[in-house]
């Protein structure tokens, strides 16, 4: 388990420990939970931010689906 020292405004703080009270109580490793649960929700949404952005210039950039070998659907299916 590690340890992180770290400066955050007063309200900041303040509301962060009374919302993680009301969530995991007032016990032992309250804060602790909180953080943790934070930081990797904090994670995933910066992952995911991460695997969007990437797609849409993947999209921008655009595929090659090879040439186009039939004009229409019906040649397809000529007798």
């Amino acid at each position: 388990m590690g340890t992180i020292t770290v400066n955050v405004q007063d309200e900041v703080e303040e509301e962060f420990r009374a919302v993680a009270r009301i969530v995991h109580g007032g016990r032992k490793g309250s804060l602790g939970k909180a953080l943790t649960e934070a930081m990797e929700t904090w994670i995933a949404e910066k992952k995911q931010a991460a695997i969007t952005e990437r797609a849409r210039k993947r999209l921008e950039k655009g595929f090659n689906l090879g040439t186009k070998r039939y004009e229409s659907r019906a040649e397809l299916h000529e007798p």
